[in-house]
């Protein structure tokens, strides 16, 4: 339909309505000698008369009446559907979608969902959890959550966690017939439990660090595993020594199920940072996640 039946269509319902073009001259912001034309016009067009004009009103003729049943009702629902799409301005609505590791998840990206979903009830959060590096842009998340370290530069980055440590544990009875290491150097002499992440491929080689000094150590032992909580049971259980992150098994190692050795080789990192492309455009639900998601020192 053409912009001018439209607009003429829509000066025909308005002095229909109100029964006078002064009245919706007003209602619509134009002049009533602009609304007179227009309706005039569409008469022309149509080859009906759609208006019966006195000197002291104005009504619909039959036909008048007939269009002004069919076009009042859609013209009100596109009206009524404009205005839901604007108070999405002031009520975030879609669906994110974002994938992390299992650690992230416990123990930052939930603790934040469960305020934020109560906060914003049309928002629809899609959590996929993976131990491996995702490329965000090919299988279409809106972010990804990882460790500072391991981001690509094209990529926006924002800190949602503090700092992190790991820890080399392992439990009371592991250790009662054999020494603690002193150095990453003694692993060599300790089964140890590894992780097998899908994007590396290769078993994860364990970081240290001391004094400036980095060492990356390839450890051996009977057990591989793919998820860190399988790898903290194995573990309290006596199966080896785990390198998991600090805070994850700090219960365990307070209540004495875990020892915890190598500390003074185990120094603080950047922790974990919300990733997504630096082209995005921010819809008002993702931004809105991000401030709650942003970690904040002090």
């Amino acid at each position: 339909m053409a912009r001018r039946n439209i607009n003429d269509l829509l000066a025909f319902r308005a002095v229909a309505q109100e029964r006078s073009f002064t009245r919706a001259a007003a209602h619509m912001g134009l002049s009533p000698s602009a609304l007179s034309h227009a309706v005039r016009g569409l008469e022309e067009r149509i080859g009906v008369r759609l208006l019966t004009r006195t000197t002291r009103s104005v009504s619909p003729t039959q036909a008048g009446e007939r269009l002004l049943a069919t076009i009042a009702p859609r013209f009100d629902e596109i009206e009524a559907e404009l205005g839901a799409i604007a108070e999405m301005r002031d009520r975030p609505a879609g669906t994110i979608r974002i994938t992390t590791g299992i650690h992230a998840a416990e123990t930052i990206l939930w603790p934040a969902l469960a305020t934020f979903l109560s906060d914003y009830p049309d928002v629809t959060i899609e959590v996929n959890v993976d131990a491996g590096l995702v490329d965000i842009a090919a299988q279409q998340f809106d972010a990804g959550i990882r460790m500072g370290e391991t981001l690509e530069q094209d990529m926006v980055a924002v800190p949602i966690g503090p700092n992190l440590r790991m820890a080399a544990v392992g439990s009371p009875g592991y250790f009662i017939n054999r020494k603690e290491p002193r150095t990453p150097h003694d692993l060599a002499e300790h089964s140890c439990i590894n992780l097998r992440f899908p994007t590396l491929g290769a078993l994860y080689a364990w970081e240290f660090e001391k004094g400036g000094r980095a060492l990356n150590v390839h450890v051996e032992g009977q057990l591989i595993v793919n998820e860190i909580a399988m790898a903290r049971q194995a573990a309290i259980d006596g199966a080896g020594i785990a390198y998991l992150p600090r805070d994850y098994v700090e219960g365990e190692v307070e209540d004495g199920r875990l020892c915890n050795v190598l500390e003074d080789w185990c120094p603080p990192f950047p922790g974990y940072h919300l990733y997504y492309p630096s082209r995005r455009q921010q819809s008002q639900a993702f931004a809105l996640l991000v401030e709650a998601l942003r970690f904040r020192t002090g």
